[in-house]
């Protein structure tokens, strides 16, 4: 296994002078903090780090409190959870590392499976937010027989030892990685972004996680809970989201009472990266009308 070094991969890291490592339970993690004022907490998704909030973290950082830590199995961060990669363990280990740092997040924004973490966490009794905002949120199961198959494909790459190695190498050939994000997501993001990715995919270990974590990824549990969430809770989806039909996003909010979804047009499942700007106003104004 290879894995990200902070001095080799991380050595022109985005907002690398907001970057620090902390201990917290099993787990060593790269969290990058700046601004100050009410702690926002953003969790990134799936196969992403840090880097994922390149823009947009130094912008919300103008008016809050920013943690951005890398997930478990993602990124810089090492050591496994007790639990693994399942989703109430990487949210009690999210939980270790708040407290540890003694800082209780005021707001989330989780893009992707990180929207799953940060409801999981609400539901938990983990974090006790007073908005909750879901970028392209993997909140509800795949459709019909993806349902199944997905998490079953997942779980048989995960015990294939060979399978990290095998995309890892796929992410070395020349330009494959940003023709698989377009592919994957309906998003175009720049140049900076793709190369962060490009570095991380690169890596057995950034690979096994991702896969780790989508093997042991239970939404079933979820789409049964999220009627009991009782916070304010925007979703904001992409209308061309490749990974993810908005669809999904609609149905998610239909199960959570007083939850809005607001549709973007001509963007992706990585809106966040495309469009900055646009997204860090109007997670900025759902926080602060709600705390």
């Amino acid at each position: 296994m290879s894995r990200p070094r902070w001095s080799v991969e991380g050595r022109d890291w985005p907002n690398r002078a907001h970057s620090r490592f902390v201990d917290a339970g099993r787990m060593r993690f790269h969290v990058q903090i700046m601004g100050e004022g009410p702690v926002l907490l953003l969790l990134h998704g799936t196969g992403a780090a840090t880097h994922s909030w390149r823009a947009l973290a130094p912008m919300l950082a103008e008016n809050v409190t920013v943690i951005a830590p890398d997930l478990p199995g993602h990124g810089f961060t090492t050591g496994r959870p007790v639990g693994g990669l399942a989703m109430p363990a990487m949210a009690r280990a999210i939980g270790e590392l708040l407290h540890t740092l003694d800082m209780r997040p005021d707001a989330i924004a989780g893009h992707s499976a990180g929207a799953a973490i940060a409801i999981r966490m609400a539901l938990d009794g983990i974090a006790d937010p007073s908005a909750i905002v879901g970028l392209s949120g993997a909140l509800l199961p795949f459709p019909g027989l993806g349902a199944a198959l997905f998490p079953t494909l997942a779980r048989l790459l995960f015990v294939n030892p060979f399978a990290p190695h095998i995309f890892a190498r796929m992410a070395r050939v020349p330009r494959e990685t940003g023709r698989f994000l377009v592919r994957s997501t309906g998003s175009h993001i720049d140049a900076e972004g793709v190369r962060c990715y490009e570095r991380l995919l690169a890596t057995s270990d950034h690979c096994a996680g991702a896969i780790g974590m989508m093997a042991d990824w239970d939404l079933e549990t979820l789409k049964r809970d999220l009627p009991r969430l009782r916070k304010p809770l925007l979703l904001v989806h992409g209308e061309e989201d490749a990974a993810i039909p908005i669809a999904t996003a609609r149905s998610a909010a239909g199960m959570v009472e007083g939850a809005r979804l607001l549709a973007l047009s001509r963007l992706g499942h990585l809106a966040h990266e495309e469009q900055p700007e646009e997204v860090a106003a109007i997670i900025r104004n759902f926080v602060e009308a709600s705390l």
